[in-house]
């Protein structure tokens, strides 16, 4: 029972953040710019070319 509470209240999170981002694109810019942090961090070097936006070529990393 408990471990089902849990589950509900964890989608529950889940969909309450999409939400969120869904309609705030300002917070969904700042998700993508943490979950390309994660993937830095784990990457030793990252070569990107000079056209285009760096922030659109590093979220197509993703």
């Amino acid at each position: 029972m408990i471990e089902r509470r849990e589950e509900v209240a964890s989608t529950r999170s889940l969909m309450n953040t999409a939400k969120l981002m869904d309609e705030n694109q300002t917070l969904f810019q700042l998700k993508k710019l943490e979950y390309l942090e994660r993937i830095c961090n784990r990457v030793g070097e990252i070569s990107v070319s000079g056209k285009g936006d760096l922030i659109e070529q590093l979220s197509q990393l993703i």
